[in-house]
């Protein structure tokens, strides 16, 4: 794939970027920037060889609606103060407002378009339809930078659409995913130890099935451990469970075994009787979930026999949270995993954060990023490169 490099001299020459700013706000208040500041590498790469820096992104689902309370005005704000220079947002997204505000940028300036969802053609599942949005987005610009990585697994105007019509090249933070998570799928250094989180255990099902191949453990938690639970026979109380997942999940248990790929499972987990941050918790043993309580965390017992196998990796990757992580009383199995990653690193393992939660989570609890090898931007975007899968927005930049 084209780099930044093989683009040429970039003076005065006008760059399309697809960066991630989608980030989390309250109001409008930026509560993680870890994605914007994720981009600083291109676009300050960009703006340092005197290119005019586009930049596209989406924030939200406003369902291609122009909705104010989805505008990237925060991001704007943001991203100049990390670039310390003025970042202009285009009132459009590629209307006669977007096409003056670049018009009127010079060498080294940037403009941020405005969300690109709000134009109902970056998701259209008509092709057509996304290449005349992308025709629009092209007629702006010289060449294009696929620097989103988060958006990579999706086939959308400003993500696949527009490569075909311009010279791309992938950006900073794509060139560090692909070979983060190439590093660690591709003949990793073992042991190879994955751990799982998060909700469901059907978000998860192919990266289960393709890593049963490759790993040397899987470790599970969150919410999708409770059926796993429910598949070893145990009840899971008022605990998020997916019933039509369990015959699936007995599957994979058999197949783990038949594999000598080893599945650790919590034997404790932490309850609360209700769904709140306040709720109290409770460590009871993973077979013995009373019927009134809800499961939110593994329990400390857990976080230790996680911690101990992940210390001992040589190759670490994690996908989603222990736990309720946002609830300080249901965070312990959280911080456990990425204290032990930690560790691993400096033992001189490999270690991926996967992303979404997890990559929120390490910084909402105050971990040093730096800590790990790699922080993912995108939690959906390598749980598929985990899978296996081709990422459009990837395959594109090949052609």
């Amino acid at each position: 794939m084209s780099t930044i490099e093989d683009l040429g001299d970039l003076r005065g020459k006008r760059v399309l970027v697809r960066a991630d700013f989608n980030v989390p706000l309250d109001g409008s208040t930026i509560t993680d920037d870890g994605r914007i500041r994720a981009a600083l590498p291109t676009i300050t790469r960009l703006v340092g060889s005197g290119a005019v820096v586009i930049l596209t992104a989406h924030l939200g689902r406003p369902k291609g609606q122009v909705d104010p309370a989805y505008s990237l005005a925060p991001v704007a704000h943001r991203l100049g103060e990390l670039l310390d220079q003025d970042v202009t947002l285009a009132p459009d997204v590629v209307g006669q407002g977007a096409a003056d505000a670049v018009a009127a940028a010079g060498p080294g300036e940037v403009v941020l378009l405005e969300n690109v969802r709000f134009d109902p053609r970056e998701t259209a599942k008509d092709e057509a339809e996304r290449q005349d949005m992308a025709a629009d987005l092209a007629a702006l610009a010289d060449f294009f930078v696929s620097d989103g990585f988060g958006v990579v697994h999706r086939k959308q105007a400003s993500v696949y659409d527009v490569a075909t019509k311009l010279p791309s090249a992938m950006g900073e933070l794509v060139r560090r995913e692909i070979e983060a998570l190439t590093k660690a799928t591709q003949d990793p250094a073992r042991p190879y130890v994955v751990v799982l989180g998060g909700s469901k255990v059907s978000d998860k099902l192919g990266v289960i099935e393709n890593l049963l191949t490759k790993a040397d453990a899987l470790l599970i938690g969150g919410g999708m451990v409770f059926t796993f639970l429910a598949a070893q026979g145990h009840q899971v109380g008022k605990s998020l469970l997916e019933s039509d997942q369990i015959d699936t999940v007995k599957g994979y248990l058999d197949t783990a075994a038949e594999r000598g790929v080893r599945i650790l499972l919590p034997t404790d987990v932490v309850v609360g009787p209700e769904f709140s941050a306040d709720a109290p918790p409770t460590v009871v043993a993973a077979d013995a979930i009373p019927s009134d309580q809800i499961g939110m965390d593994i329990g400390p017992r857990s976080g230790e026999e996680f911690a101990a196998e992940i210390e001992q990796a040589r190759t670490v990757v994690w996908n989603g949270p222990m736990g309720v992580s946002e609830f300080p009383a249901y965070a312990g199995g959280t911080k456990a995993v990425a204290q032990a990653m930690m560790d691993a690193t400096a033992a001189g393992g490999f270690t991926i954060v996967g992303g979404g939660d997890s990559a929120a989570a390490v910084r909402t609890l105050g971990f040093d990023e730096n800590g790990f090898s790699h922080i993912s931007t995108g939690g959906g975007a390598s749980l598929e490169f985990l899978e296996g899968k081709t990422l459009p927005g990837i395959a594109v930049l090949t052609r």
